[in-house]
């Protein structure tokens, strides 16, 4: 089945979700948590993604962020999934996936839905 276009709708706020790899607990230590925060607040610096609000749990992270350009969010999320990976297999001396290949990209429509 084909992938759906993404969408770029300027000062819209999005609901990212993302899952680590077989739904693992990844991300259970502090360690690892905090460098996902490290770089996700790198992406901030970089490309100026607009943070309202996230989450890391043990398997999977949330953010709310607002698209303020066509490319912000992407390369943001290339950036933290990519950087936090590569540390994580190297530290821990493996190999393969950390997350999921899609994370979930849904439209807050309204302050009830948020």
């Amino acid at each position: 089945m084909a992938r759906a276009n993404r969408h770029h709708i300027p000062g819209q706020v999005w609901h990212i979700t993302h899952r680590c790899h077989k739904k693992e607990f990844l991300l259970k230590f502090a360690k690892d948590r905090q460098r996902w925060r490290y770089w996700l607040f790198e992406a901030r610096k970089r490309f100026g993604l607009q943070v309202l609000n996230y989450t890391a749990t043990s398997n999977h992270i949330h953010l709310l962020v607002v698209d303020n350009h066509m490319d912000t969010i992407p390369k943001s999320l290339q950036l933290i999934a990519g950087r936090t990976d590569q540390e994580y297999n190297q530290r821990k001396e493996r190999n393969g996936a950390f997350w999921e290949a899609r994370r979930v990209k849904i439209v807050v429509a309204s302050i009830a839905h948020l």
